[in-house]
């Protein structure tokens, strides 16, 4: 009734020692999922498909839109910022004068150069104090009932920009109404 003569027999082969068995595990859970091809058609696949989404992004589909340029308000507002024209576009142009002016041993051109910084600075901020109000104004006649909670503040942030820089890129020329 034991299971001595089941213990004491022989198996056939030998215990294979620690270091192979530890080894033959490591070799096999290290073999490729996959081979060369299929990993570069992956990253090719994968590739294909990101610069998709991003040439959708870009033409402004709302599929390919990140949250924060989502919904029918801020398609207005990218509207109402790329239907204008604002000092805003050439704050970072008139910065790079401004440093190329400094560089001269002129004081003239130097205090001038800061004061024309401070000005657009300026000016730009006023720009974009009204630009934040009509924004506001034109979202709660077309869409009442929706939050203009930081509306004003992506459009100004968006007149900053360069026109050619703004993502994404504008569907309006400066001069047609929204």
């Amino acid at each position: 009734m034991s299971n001595t003569s089941d213990a004491s027999a022989k198996k056939g082969r030998p215990t294979p020692k620690r270091k192979e068995a530890q080894s033959k595990r490591i070799v096999s859970s290290l073999a490729p999922a996959s081979t060369k091809e299929e990993k570069k058609r992956a990253r090719q696949q994968t590739r294909a498909s990101r610069n998709a989404t991003r040439a959708a992004y870009l033409r402004g589909e709302e599929s390919a839109l990140p949250h924060r340029d989502k919904g029918p308000a801020r398609k207005l507002v990218r509207n109402i910022v790329d239907s204008r024209k604002s000092i805003g576009e050439y704050f970072l142009p008139i910065i790079f004068v401004v440093l190329l002016l400094s560089i001269f041993p002129v004081a003239a051109l130097q205090y001038g150069g800061i004061a024309i910084m401070y000005a657009v600075l300026l000016t730009a901020l006023v720009d974009g104090i009204f630009l934040s109000l009509k924004i506001n104004r034109e979202v709660r006649s077309r869409f009442p009932g929706t939050s203009t909670k930081g509306l004003g503040l992506y459009g100004w942030l968006r007149s900053t920009q360069m026109r050619r820089l703004r993502t994404p890129h504008p569907q309006l020329k400066a001069g047609d109404s929204f």
